[in-house]
């Protein structure tokens, strides 16, 4: 019996919530996580998070990172890079997407106390400001009973799904179409400060980019893929003094022509969302793998993340 048939014979009949956690344990405690918890010991994990929802668990798991793994910066990874020597075994780098508040509110005083280091990556034109995330925007909105022709027939709860999946000037399109038909705008959303990625900067959180928008990349024409990338550049540089050499893709999606910008602007270090580990010395650093994780992911799924098993089960059950 194969271990994707004995793990649906395991979880019975059980759904949500309560099937995931159930799989959890199950592969917290398999026979597997020893052996893929050595070969995580040669592997690099880096963790995407968003925001810190859960202070407490979020700090239960960088205490666990503190205790059984090595935290390692981005200027180390960095190093490792542009020198062509391998990170220590164990290496684990806290990456954070979008710039969201709770990064610096509940985040760097966990991380601060701990000694682990991580970084940012924000969505430039968002700094300053009180606009929403477009996704979290998109979201309420269809809720608030706005429509679009390009999401007829769409649900609320896949409009965003469905967005990312558009051409980047039909999605747009569609998030002025949800703003015109919605009984109300969608609330607004304080966003870091300029003032605020220095703190976090100066506390051992790097800054790097995240576009100016947040666009699939994929989806961009040309032109907008370098509007994205220069005029976050440009906006990052000015607010911190020193060029970002790091970013993040949104969405994880990779993209050749931004590829070619970034490589332009001296960028050195690049990251996917495609949940899987990347070696000590990752060999294309323009598109180093990282492992989704949420502040109030589960202590077996933390574990089993860390060690591999999680995603090499995902990919195994259809995951990307």
């Amino acid at each position: 019996m194969s271990e994707q048939d004995t793990t649906a014979r395991v979880l019975g009949g059980a759904s949500g919530e309560d099937r995931r956690g159930r799989l959890d344990r199950l592969l917290r405690r398999s026979p597997f996580q020893p052996f893929f918890r050595a070969r995580a010991a040669h592997r690099l994990s880096v963790l995407a998070y968003h925001g810190v929802d859960d202070r407490p668990a979020f700090t239960a798991q960088m205490e666990r990172l503190v205790a059984g793994a090595t935290p390692v910066s981005l200027a180390t990874v960095e190093r490792a890079v542009t020198e062509g020597r391998p990170l220590p075994p164990r290496s684990v780098l806290v990456t954070f997407d979008d710039g969201d508040r709770t990064v610096l509110t509940r985040g760097l005083p966990v991380l601060t106390r701990l000694g682990v280091p991580a970084a940012a990556f924000v969505v430039a034109e968002l700094v300053d400001g009180d606009q929403p995330f477009w996704w979290r925007e998109a979201l309420e909105l269809a809720e608030l009973g706005g429509v679009a022709r390009a999401l007829a027939g769409v649900p609320a709860a896949s409009v965003v799904r469905r967005l990312k999946l558009l051409p980047d000037v039909e999605r747009r399109a569609a998030i002025e179409e949800l703003r015109a038909t919605a009984a109300r705008p969608a609330a607004r959303q304080q966003q870091l400060s300029a003032l605020e990625l220095l703190e976090l900067a100066a506390a051992g959180v790097a800054i790097g980019s995240h576009t100016l928008g947040h666009p699939c990349l994929d989806r961009c024409e040309p032109a907008v893929v370098r509007t994205e990338i220069e005029q976050a550049h440009r906006m990052l540089t000015g607010w911190l003094g020193v060029r970002p050499t790091a970013f993040a893709y949104p969405n994880g999606n990779f993209d050749a022509g931004a590829d070619a910008v970034l490589r332009g602007l001296g960028y050195r270090l690049g990251f996917l969302f495609d949940h899987r580990q990347d070696a000590l010395l990752p060999p294309h650093p323009l598109r180093i793998s990282r492992l989704r994780v949420n502040s109030d992911t589960s202590r077996d799924r933390f574990d089993t993340i860390l060690s591999g098993l999680h995603p090499a089960v995902h990919r195994l059950r259809g995951g990307c």
